[in-house]
């Protein structure tokens, strides 16, 4: 079935292409959707027909042409909204047609695809559900603003645009109400959060967002979301939640790290857990004796053998006592302690496990007193030697005269006595092209048509950036946003003078001698704050062709945060 033939009385300047699926069933009437083409423009357009005529389709006008005024992305542009009449076949049936009142609203054809198809599949990452809805939702929220709900939110009729955005078909539906907008992108956020068709499986992901899908379809007056712009709200501003720590059961006879542990005792016994009263702490180990003490002429003081030194009578086992508080014990004495302490030796048939120990304590207890010989040794060689030599210099020394200090042959200054500085400036260099540079975007133009006001000469005049909410760090999406400036051919720079009234707003200056894709090809040059007037001074003269002004931190402003550069110079090195 063409157009032609059921549409009389529609101007003449939309040409049918083909219909759009079955006839809209509605409690006021039939609504038929169609590609045309719109001869005047030579554009696509979507038409739809309102039959019959009457209350219902005027007030169906009536919403549209205040769709019409509406300047959002998200929402289908409504051209044309008015009415006229179609054929339709007779009652008997026969070839002739009837002519009968309707009124149509003509929209933009919006190209992409469906989220419908998009999510046959399976569900999309969290990334990019929270940036379809909340597109979707601004705009939505931007209709419910002016008192139009929109209606018609369903997977079929959104569609995700080529270039990154979203699009609803279809703007404004027959009937719709505020309420009904909001139940319906709570479905369209679970749908997109489980999937549909073969590829569909119950709701899941972040906490915040299946939350936010039950709220916005819930009937509770208390859980009920209150708008559509709380929705966007919620949806622009990421949840900051910490990495979480994955517990694992670790392999039977395994420690931290995956290392096997030894056993706790050689005789195969395992030593019971130490129960202690609440508010005692735990006994102080005790520590190892040495089997041959080190000497006094190492250490540079006097020294007590550990094996003269005896247990307390009547002391219990493996804690401190007042005459020998550290526990230190003789390595012959019986009651010494065994590898954990608990244990009085026992002696081997062959002696190995004896001589083991005996390693093992001198290991534990002589590394940390060489360690303490050698910082000793250390000190008293720093106390000889370096100071006094600076004593020498100093003149400390009594009769003692200073070396003469040697002066260059030239008579020219020394090169630690000249400290670098910025390169003094030249005259301002001649920009011959400039671009928006958003490598971590998502496609929305970033007021791409005004760059070029941001080097016009006029201050009153510049670029800014979108109006981000949430965060002054670009609303948590991106790390910065930029625009590149083309001098033309490489040159000497010395520096970058910045006009802004987005003053405290931070900027880096990069710069590269060919044009480069990714932040990396950048070279930082310089960085600071944006002001009336900054002067970004190089350090050294930088070779460049392409002068990279880079946003890193925006400022509040009405509605979110921004900033704005209403005048960039470009310095060469003098």
């Amino acid at each position: 079935m063409s157009m032609a033939s059921t549409t009389t009385g529609l101007p003449d300047r939309y040409r049918p292409l083909d219909q759009l699926g079955p006839d809209e069933v509605t409690p006021t009437g039939i609504i038929q959707s169609w590609r045309a083409k719109d001869r005047v423009l030579n554009r696509d357009v979507a038409i739809r027909v309102h039959i019959p005529a009457g209350p219902a389709a005027h007030a169906w006008i009536t919403r549209a042409l205040t769709a019409g005024g509406l300047a959002t992305p998200a929402l289908a542009m409504v051209y044309d909204a008015s009415e006229g009449s179609v054929g339709r076949p007779g009652d008997d049936g026969a070839d002739e047609q009837v002519d009968v009142s309707a009124a149509y609203v003509v929209n933009e054809w919006i190209d992409g695809e469906t989220l419908a198809d998009r999510l046959r599949s399976g569900p999309m990452p969290e990334r990019e559900v929270r940036l379809v809805l909340r597109r979707l939702a601004e705009g939505v929220a931007e209709a419910h603003r002016v008192g139009l709900a929109v209606g018609g939110l369903s997977l079929e009729n959104v569609v995700l645009r080529p270039n990154g955005l979203v699009g609803l078909r279809a703007v404004p539906a027959a009937a719709g109400t505020i309420d009904g907008d909001i139940a319906a992108l709570g479905a369209l956020l679970d749908a997109c959060l489980s999937g549909v068709g073969p590829g569909a499986r119950p709701m899941s992901g972040p906490s915040d967002l299946v939350a936010l899908a039950r709220r916005a379809r819930s009937t509770e007056p208390g859980q009920r979301l209150s708008s559509v712009a709380a929705m966007a709200a919620l949806l622009a501003e990421r949840p900051r939640t910490g990495p979480t720590q994955s517990i694992t059961p670790s392999r039977s006879g395994e420690g931290d790290g995956g290392r096997r542990r030894r056993p706790r005792d050689r005789r195969g016994d395992a030593e019971a857990p130490v129960r202690l009263e609440p508010g005692a702490l735990p006994p102080v180990p005790p520590v190892r004796p040495v089997p041959q003490p080190l000497s006094a002429a190492v250490l540079g003081v006097d020294t007590v053998s550990a094996g003269t030194v005896g247990p307390v009578a009547g002391g219990a086992p493996g804690a401190p006592d007042q005459d020998n508080p550290f526990g230190v014990l003789d390595a012959d004495d019986p009651g010494a302690d065994d590898e954990y302490g608990d244990y009085p030796a026992e002696p081997d048939a062959d002696g190995e496990d004896a001589d083991a120990a005996r390693r093992h304590r001198l290991f534990v207890v002589g590394l940390p007193l060489l360690a303490v010989a050698v910082v000793i040794a250390l000190a008293w060689w720093f106390g000889s030697s370096v100071l006094s030599v600076a004593d020498s210099v100093d003149g400390g020394i009594e009769g003692s005269t200073p070396p003469p200090v040697s002066a260059p042959a030239t008579g020219e200054e020394t090169p630690e006595a000249a400290a670098p500085g910025p390169v003094a400036p030249g005259p301002a260099a001649t920009i011959a092209a400039a671009e928006v540079f958003d490598p971590f975007g998502d496609g929305e133009p970033e007021n791409d048509g005004s760059v070029p006001l941001s080097y016009d000469g006029d201050p009153a005049t510049g670029w800014s950036t979108l109006t981000y909410r949430g965060s002054p760090a670009f609303g948590n999406l991106k790390p910065g946003v930029g625009v590149v400036y083309d001098l033309g051919s490489v040159q000497q720079l010395a520096g970058v003078a910045l006009d802004s009234p987005s003053t405290g707003a931070t900027v880096e200056v990069r710069t590269s001698e060919s044009a480069g894709a990714t932040l990396e090809d950048f070279a930082v040059a310089a960085d600071g704050t944006l002001g009336e007037s900054a002067e970004l001074a190089f350090d050294e003269p930088v070779t460049a062709r392409y002068v990279l002004v880079w946003l890193t931190g925006l400022v509040d402003v009405p509605n979110g945060f921004s900033a704005q550069v209403d005048e960039v110079e470009v310095r060469t090195a003098g």
